[in-house]
């Protein structure tokens, strides 16, 4: 049996045999098939007593479907909370969505660290292991990369010729290398020095060449940018290395200075070759799984998501949490309508209210360019069933487990906390990620249900599908299949598998966009103009 099927089923059938309600509350569930006006639907429960609704138009599988009338301006509600408000009359077996509901604004309360129950962590005997590259800081890495970085656009190109000059075979050499990758990115100059924008891309540059996934690294300028390369490596102490000898700056190369693109990647070639042996004499020695610190992602979500894949991501986060790790959510923009649920759980009052603070900023950014944060949901999720940013986060948090939240950072900035953390992002899945891993994620876990091919180098990226059929659609992309948990399967079991599946990933196993080559062009870091 499918986890989704085509054929609409005909006559009278039980609600659970067709479509799932998520909580008594809620006054939509969500269709496991198609659902046409051939078919009503049964429901016998204390809160609704014995009635059948008549489906009144076609459902797509992963869409609402009224099950009581909601007047007017009336509140609808999954996963127990408010996801929008009736556009208009809507009767029982109504389609829910994009014509019926709109996203009004509506009072949240937060109560400030109701929820946070301290977080059991396992004796240190009793945590599981990876294989991992254990660095001078005392971090340790899932990678052994070397990067290639560029402090403006002009340089862009410069950078990725001296990297991808390094193929496999020039790398036969030296097996522990992961490779050589370019950091490029459409920005560095125009902006005021000291600025918000200049202060965020040095930020991301330096937490990258600074990350545990990265053996050792160059810089690559042009010479009359505003972000000079001398100024990120004094304002960032930056090594060699990335903990290496005070005394020892990094290879920095200046296209200007060195009479142009050719002589500069020549010049870059020789800096990386001078890099290899030592890079290469890396060894993966078992660690702890405490130093894993994981990004929390979704992208292409749909109905699912929230039902599938993402808590199960969340069990997994609370496991993590448990064995003495961190994971670190983002999407600022993705947590909107649903950001209360965190702040119960801020371990203090100064956590919570910086979390409402992020929420805030974004209110006043978007109104400042005239935009929504509502226009976030993108055609692909709606088509997936989704309908409001409400209804989008509520389901995206559910990434987040159920531990305390010790943190909220800034984009970009180091993640020095344990357990769940928060870090301010755009909803925008490489934007946000590369805020992630420059902070510190060293392994990437990413939901989707519409069929994202996500990669990000240097942190791999294990994608899980929130139905079935999309996972067999894209068995190529999709690394786990959350799906099953329609079919009946156990989240818990489900979990299990995802856990043992990040441990061989973090030790080296390559997980599906690895194994394609995704990652380097998806490197973007915050441009904070008129992005969600």
């Amino acid at each position: 049996m499918s986890s989704v099927s085509i054929d609409p089923p005909s006559g009278v059938v039980p609600l659970d045999a067709v479509a799932i309600r998520l909580h008594l509350e809620d006054n939509v569930a969500i269709a496991k098939t198609n659902l046409s006006p051939a078919t009503t639907l049964a429901l016998d429960s204390e809160e609704d007593g014995s009635t059948q609704i008549p489906i009144r138009r076609l459902i797509p599988t992963g869409h609402k479907v009224a099950l009581r009338h909601v007047a007017p301006g009336k509140p609808v509600r999954r996963y127990g909370q408010v996801i929008g408000f009736a556009a208009e009359s809507i009767r029982p077996g109504e389609h829910v969505h994009t014509h019926n509901l709109d996203a009004q604004d509506f009072v949240r309360e937060y109560d400030f660290g109701v929820d946070a129950e301290r977080a059991s962590h396992l004796p240190a005997s009793e945590r599981r292991t990876f294989l991992g590259y254990k660095r001078d800081d005392e971090r340790v890495g899932t990678r052994n990369y070397i990067a290639v970085i560029s402090t403006v656009n002009c340089s862009a190109h410069t950078t990725r010729q001296i990297a991808h000059h390094f193929t496999s075979d020039r790398l036969a050499d030296y097996p522990n290398i992961d490779g050589v990758i370019a950091l490029a990115h459409p920005a560095g100059c125009t902006n005021r020095i000291g600025s918000q924008d200049y202060v965020v891309l040095q930020r991301t540059l330096a937490g990258m060449a600074r990350h545990p996934n990265i053996g050792a690294y160059i810089l690559v300028g042009l010479g009359c940018e505003v972000n000079q390369v001398s100024d990120l490596v004094s304002s960032y102490e930056l090594r060699a290395r990335p903990n290496g000898d005070p005394s020892h700056e990094p290879p920095c190369l200046v296209i200007q200075e060195l009479g142009g693109i050719r002589k500069t990647v020549q010049a870059g070639i020789g800096a990386v070759e001078e890099l290899l042996p030592d890079v290469n004499a890396a060894q993966r020695t078992p660690q702890p799984v405490s130093d894993l610190m994981l990004a929390l992602q979704c992208g292409g979500s749909d109905g699912w998501s929230g039902v599938t894949a993402n808590p199960t991501v969340g069990l997994v986060a609370d496991e993590i949490v448990q064995n003495g790790g961190a994971v670190v959510l983002g999407e600022t923009t993705e947590i909107y309508g649903a950001e209360h649920l965190l702040t119960r759980r801020a371990i203090s009052r100064e956590v919570g209210e910086k979390l409402v603070q992020k929420v805030r900023w974004w209110e006043e950014h978007t109104q400042r360019l005239g935009i929504e944060i509502d226009n976030n949901p993108s055609p692909g999720n709606k088509a997936g069933g989704l309908t409001t940013i409400y209804e989008k986060s509520l389901g995206a948090v559910a990434k987040a487990g159920r531990t305390p939240l010790t943190a909220v950072y800034e984009y970009a900035e180091p993640v020095t906390a344990r357990g769940f953390t928060f870090m301010d992002s755009p909803g925008y899945d490489p934007v946000s990620v590369t805020g992630q891993v420059a902070g510190g994620c060293n392994l990437v876990l990413f939901t989707t249900g519409r069929g994202s091919v996500f990669g990000f180098k240097p942190a791999p990226s294990i994608k899980i599908s929130t139905n079935s059929a999309i996972y067999k659609r894209m068995m190529g992309d999709m690394d786990l299949d959350a799906g099953t948990i329609l079919d009946g399967v156990p989240m818990e079991d489900v979990a299990s598998e995802l856990f043992d599946l990040l441990v061989e990933v973090a030790s080296g196993q390559p997980s599906r966009s690895e194994a394609q080559g995704v990652g380097e062009a998806e490197f973007n870091p915050w441009n904070l103009g008129g992005m969600l």
